[in-house]
């Protein structure tokens, strides 16, 4: 069965389906493997809960007479099939990476441009060579805008995300210090993200560069561009900073926009959810409209009251500039006291030990009550101000004795050191 024939199937479907605990009547089953597990295996599950067909690639599964689809490759299958779906739809995708804040973004412009269009978006970070077809599978022929977020830990897996998706548009929110095990350097980081610039250069697409940052504006030059940036930027839409403390307030158009949004670090998405409306024509009343319907969730940037204390919860991710940004931020939050959770940083290799012991010695300087450090990195810094533990339950023991009250919490860490179980012992 070639591409198109599958692609008729997919069409007759309810979607694309990887997960057998989530089959709904009518959905085409991939049967991907993995290191640790084999989709083949449930692929016989998979129709007997509604799925109308099974793609595997491994002959000793493959029952014709009971809906399966023998291919070479479930995984190329499917990114082939997404990439003709791609073509089928025929409408404008922009395409986001970056190291940092790249899932708000997403849902920033989303939140903007729904005002206007019937928009899909990647849900979650469902953003990599799995993430993305299923993505572009989600849309149909009444999606007039596509979002797709796109992640990377090594060299090549944006480039290959382009050719799946074919991007119209492309914005890289920032280069920072993340996955380093894999880039090897921020440099490495750089030549990486700007992957998606080098597709839409090759293809005379569009890219949305923030004009403050000015390592997006050189390797931006030689492709069409649509800039925006602080006021009196000199760039095509200028946002005005006007509060952050705590929420974000913008002024655009004349508009003041009361976001629901905490940190500075997030300026530079907001700006672009304006930028990239303003692009697609949405009004700057909608765009406000948009931006301030926004509430983040899932551990971003998130405001928590909890007792007499304000958290602002950031534990689904962390690197070091992400870190260094976040503690910038609370420095500058008015709050009589104030307290700093952090945990490790993942996936940093042999700049672990430096990039940790440089957290530690910057939340020395900070006008921060405590600092609680926790993480068999962390654990290894020197540091004279802040209180250092091995593991959770060592804090969590700290936390229940110091029974903190009236207190500004900010808690920061990776995925997983999950620290948002900290929330149980404050």
């Amino acid at each position: 069965m070639n591409t198109a024939q599958l692609h008729k199937l997919f069409l007759a479907s309810t979607g694309a389906n990887t997960d057998t605990r989530k089959i709904t009547k009518g959905t085409i089953f991939f049967a991907l493997a993995g290191e640790n597990f084999n989709g083949n295996l449930f692929a016989e599950k998979a129709i007997e809960l509604g799925a109308s067909f099974a793609i595997i690639d491994d002959k000793d599964y493959h029952k014709p007479n009971n809906k399966t689809i023998l291919v070479e490759n479930v995984l190329k299958t499917l990114q082939d099939l997404a990439k003709f779906h791609r073509k089928y739809l025929n409408i404008p995708i922009i395409a986001l990476t970056g190291s940092n804040g790249k899932t708000t973004s997403k849902e920033l412009i989303c939140a903007v441009i729904k005002q206007k269009y019937k928009a899909i978006a990647t849900q979650g970070n469902l953003n990599n060579h799995i993430g993305v077809p299923l993505t572009l599978l989600s849309m149909n022929k009444n999606t007039e805008i596509g979002i797709v977020e796109m992640g990377a830990n090594h060299h090549g897996e944006i480039a290959a995300l382009c050719e799946i998706a074919q991007p119209d548009f492309g914005y890289i929110t920032n280069f920072g210090k993340a996955h380093l095990e894999g880039f090897g350097s921020l440099e490495g980081v750089v030549k990486a993200k700007t992957e998606l610039y080098e597709y839409l250069r090759k293809n005379d697409k569009t890219v949305f560069v923030n004009a403050d940052d000015n390592i997006q504006v050189e390797k931006a030059k030689g492709i069409n561009t649509f800039t925006f940036g602080n006021k009196n930027s000199g760039s095509q839409v200028e946002v005005d900073l006007v509060e952050a403390n705590t929420f974000l307030n913008l002024k655009y158009n004349n508009l003041e926009i009361n976001t629901n949004i905490i940190g500075r670090y997030n300026f530079s998405n907001l700006a672009a959810a304006i930028a990239i409306g303003t692009y697609f024509e949405v009004s700057p009343e909608d765009i406000k409209t948009g931006i301030e319907s926004y509430t983040p969730g899932n551990n971003r940037s998130q405001i928590i009251k909890l007792g007499s204390n304000t958290i602002l919860m950031d534990a689904y991710n962390a690197n070091p500039t992400s870190m260094h940004a976040a503690l910038d931020n609370f420095n500058l939050i008015d709050a009589k006291n104030k307290v700093a959770i952090l945990g490790d940083m993942f996936e940093l290799g042999e700049d672990a030990k430096t990039e940790h012991q440089n957290i530690a010695e910057f939340t020395e300087l900070l006008n921060i009550d405590y600092v609680l450090l926790v993480g068999k990195n962390f654990i290894k810094t020197k540091t004279e101000k802040a209180k250092k533990f091995e593991t959770f339950e060592d804090l969590k023991v700290f936390l229940e004795i110091a029974h903190f009250e009236d207190f500004h919490i900010l808690i920061k860490g990776s995925r997983g050191m999950v620290l948002e179980r900290v929330l149980d012992s404050i």
